[in-house]
C-alpha cells in the first residue's frame, strides 16, 4: 500500500521509493552515525484519536539500510542517529520520507480552518513551525 501524502490516515510506511523520499529529505542511506544518537517520540492526535506512526519510516526495505531519521517499531519512537555532534534534523525530514503531507493546516489528507495545527513538546505547546521543528538530543524534543 501506499500513500499519496494526501490520503486519510492510517498512513503506512512507504516501500516502493525509499532511496528517493530519504534523498528528497536532505538525508542519505548507509551505515548509521554514532555521534549521537537519541529517540524523541511522536504522537499525532487526530479528532482525539490517536494515528499511528508505522514502522520502517526511512529504511529501504531491499537493502535495510536506513537514514539518520527512521522508524523501527510502531509507537512513534523516532530514531536518529548522526553522523556528527550537532547536526540538525527536523520533523519536515521524517514527514518527507514518510511521503505525509505536513504544513500549518494539514497532515496528510486532514486540513483544518481554525488556526492550524497544534505542536507540542513534552505536552507543552511550541512557537516553531511545524516543518522545522528540530530535534534537540538533550532533551530529544523541539
Amino acid at each position: 500500500m501506499t500513500t499519496d501524502g494526501h490520503a486519510m490516515p492510517p498512513w503506512p510506511a512507504p516501500v516502493a521509493d525509499v532511496p528517493d523520499r530519504v534523498a528528497a529529505a536532505g538525508l542519505d542511506l548507509g551505515p548509521m552515525g554514532t555521534a549521537e544518537h537519541y529517540h524523541p517520540k511522536l504522537q499525532i492526535i487526530i479528532d482525539g484519536q490517536q494515528i499511528q506512526v508505522p514502522a520502517n519510516i526511512g529504511v529501504d526495505p531491499a537493502t535495510g539500510a536506513m537514514s539518520a531519521v527512521h522508524t523501527h517499531e510502531k509507537d512513534g519512537t523516532i530514531h536518529i542517529e548522526a553522523d556528527t555532534v550537532g547536526e540538525t534534523f527536523t520533523l519536515g525530514q521524517l514527514f518527507t520520507q514518510w511521503g505525509v503531507t505536513l504544513t500549518p493546516t494539514q497532515i496528510g489528507g486532514v486540513r483544518t480552518d481554525n488556526g492550524g495545527l497544534q505542536l507540542t513538546s513534552n505536552g507543552t505547546p511550541v512557537g516553531v513551525t511545524l516543518l522545522t521543528c528540530a530535534w534537540n538530543p538533550s532533551s530529544a524534543s523541539c
